[in-house]
């Protein structure tokens, strides 16, 4: 079987990292990607994409990573299941693996523009 999933698109908001108990950076992100409109007039509209990177990627996509930027993720596709309000509830997020950020940086942004690594 196979698990791998590549996807582009824009942070929706900043990073947000915390620490696990046993001291392992874990930072979490949204991407927004643009589905294609079928008709001229509607509106675009775009998939919301839940990202999650551990350790030293955790670490740079806090700090390089920006509302806005546009990165690639490369990963694995988890779905989970848990109980709220006694109704069963279904989660998908991708666990990355590798980033890459493909626009620009301004001058006032960190030297990110060929920042990449894998966990």
């Amino acid at each position: 079987m196979y698990n791998k999933v590549f996807l582009i698109g824009r942070l929706v908001r900043d990073p947000e990292m915390r620490l696990s108990p046993s001291g392992i950076a874990i930072t979490r992100f949204t991407i927004a990607i643009d589905k294609p409109s079928k008709k001229e007039n509607q509106e675009q509209s775009a998939d919301f994409i839940r990202i999650v990177a551990f350790r030293r990627l955790a670490e740079i996509c806090n700090d390089y990573l920006k509302k806005g930027r546009l990165v690639s993720i490369e990963g694995k596709l988890q779905i989970s299941s848990y109980e709220k309000d006694g109704e069963q509830k279904t989660s998908a997020e991708i666990i990355a693996d590798n980033m890459q950020i493909l626009d620009r940086h301004t001058s006032n942004e960190k030297n990110s523009n060929e920042t990449q690594t894998s966990n």
